[in-house]
């Protein structure tokens, strides 16, 4: 299968009802092409219709150019269209200057946004701190890593992406790595992934961890595992072994 064929399949996953990620034209997902280009999903695309040629490939230099200056309302379309490396009518996702940020600063191959129900439920209330507080459960550090991002409400576009820059700047300056998942309060969930299968189960065991969540809380209140725990299952061997296994190193 070639990459374009797999990120069409996560599309189609992340769009299916059943998974409550997303609804109509909610979300978008993007490739890494080469240091310059990126595939991403075209603005009212949905996800679960997606094919090959809902996709638009664009420069990152010239999205990042949105960064310098102020104004970015008024030059946000022209700088969209500027940075087509094809001629089409359909322009890029608005977010795809958060995937061009993301893609400059970290390694990521793949990234993808929803809007999961069990993860806004917390991203919309006063717990929304919970999700990246402490570790529940061991599955969650093989997953999702010690630790995850939580960014503020911030308007979509240029003002989310500087946001998010800093954010996850400051993050791997702490942990030596970028954050696998990047929660956006009253907004949605960002993954940060190697491959579209990376992508998927990250977004999975994300959703999961936030019904855990919800759960402990009905239950009483949440019980993270103590740091020393998360390190011990960060650093064994045969979680080591697992994460290569499943692509999520």
């Amino acid at each position: 299968m070639n990459k374009r064929d797999a990120l069409l399949d996560l599309c189609h996953a992340l769009g299916e009802p059943h998974r409550d990620l997303v609804l109509s034209a909610e979300g978008n997902v993007s490739m890494r092409l080469d240091d310059h280009t990126m595939a991403i999903k075209a603005s009212g695309c949905a996800l679960a219709t997606m094919n090959d040629d809902d996709f638009v490939d664009v420069d990152i230099p010239t999205i990042l150019t949105l960064l310098d200056g102020e104004s970015f309302d008024d030059r946000t379309k022209a700088t969209y269209q500027a940075s087509l490396r094809s001629q089409t009518s359909k322009i890029p996702s608005v977010e795809a200057i958060l995937h061009a940020v993301l893609y400059e600063i970290t390694p990521a191959q793949v990234i993808s946004h929803t809007h999961p129900t069990a993860v806004n439920m917390l991203t919309c209330s006063s717990n929304a701190h919970l999700l990246v507080e402490g570790s529940l459960y061991p599955d969650a550090i093989v997953m999702l890593g010690r630790r995850q991002v939580l960014v503020p409400y911030t308007d979509p576009g240029v003002p989310l992406a500087l946001a998010v820059r800093e954010a996850v700047t400051t993050f791997m300056a702490e942990e030596g790595v970028a954050p696998k998942i990047i929660y956006l309060a009253n907004h949605g969930l960002f993954v940060v992934s190697d491959s579209p299968r990376d992508a998927l189960q990250l977004t999975e065991m994300a959703v999961k961890n936030a019904r855990i969540l919800h759960g402990s809380l009905a239950a009483g209140g949440p019980r993270f595992l103590q740091p020393q725990q998360v390190n011990r299952i960060d650093q064994r061997p045969d979680e080591a072994y697992r994460r290569n296994a499943l692509n999520v190193d």
